[in-house]
């Protein structure tokens, strides 16, 4: 009778392990519970908002982490279920600086978003178009990255600005978080060639001069799931619904194309 009962006790013992091993959270969280999407902080606008959004139409938590990749790579090599870029060229950089974390064939394209000036309010330089940044007095700030790597070379060279940009440019960083904040220390700062939607997240402090149609440059918006995700369903689901035409408005409405 002791012998039953004591096999008992540790069949029940085991399924007990077996049901908390099962519930114990990979990454410190529970399994299938929120999806973790990072990256750069130039789309967090629309894509912050639709995850809002989804989440109360569905239910499924989506947590957005965005900003400098230095500032949320190690958390994300822990628990990212969606990894996204603010450019192409961006996001095939981070599958080679981290092998394996993206799952390639999970890999595709939102929308694109255009390059523009951004200047100060009121326009005080009454910069109009590319060949006003070629003037002298005008001072430039430069993100030599962050899906903008080569970005007003690409837009100067097109015309031949290449020289007379260049020579204006004051300082050029790492990154647009950067960037924002030598703009709002430093009124001496008159322009900042970066994408239209940048002005949609400071528009209080910057006036958009939007380039002729002939004269834009458009580089996309990639996203992809992670190799490790536990959420790979719900993860694909939220891409998903980022790819519907609602979707598509609420990017157009932060400067997407």
């Amino acid at each position: 009778m002791k012998k039953v009962i004591f096999v008992g006790w540790i069949s029940l013992m085991l399924v007990l392990l077996g049901f908390s091993l099962q519930m114990v959270p990979k990454h410190g969280q529970a399994v299938n519970d929120v999806v973790k999407v990072y990256g750069p902080g130039g789309p967090l606008g629309p894509i912050k908002e639709l995850a809002e959004q989804f989440t109360k139409e569905t239910g499924i938590k989506v947590e957005v982490t965005a900003g400098p990749e230095n500032k949320w790579i190690d958390q994300a090599k822990q628990d990212a279920d969606i990894i996204y870029g603010g450019s192409e060229y961006m996001l095939t950089q981070f599958m080679h600086d981290y092998p394996g974390i993206i799952n390639e064939k999970s890999r595709t394209e939102l929308y694109a978003r255009s390059a523009g000036i951004l200047v100060r309010k009121g326009n005080p330089k009454n910069i109009q178009s590319l060949e006003d940044l070629t003037k002298k007095g005008v001072k430039i700030v430069d993100v030599n990255g962050a899906g903008q790597l080569g970005l007003w070379e690409d837009l100067a060279g097109r015309k031949g600005l290449i020289p007379g940009i260049s020579r204006n440019i004051d300082i050029s960083v790492k990154s647009s978080a950067e960037a924002i904040n030598l703009w709002k220390a430093n009124s001496k700062l008159d322009a900042w060639i970066t994408y239209e939607s940048w002005h949609y997240r400071l528009a209080d402090v910057t006036d958009l001069v939007q380039l002729p149609e002939e004269d834009k440059l458009y580089r996309g918006t990639p996203i992809s799931i992670t190799s490790k995700s536990d959420n790979k369903k719900k993860a694909k689901q939220f891409i998903a619904y980022l790819k519907t035409e609602e979707s598509h408005q609420v990017f157009q409405k932060w400067g997407w194309k």
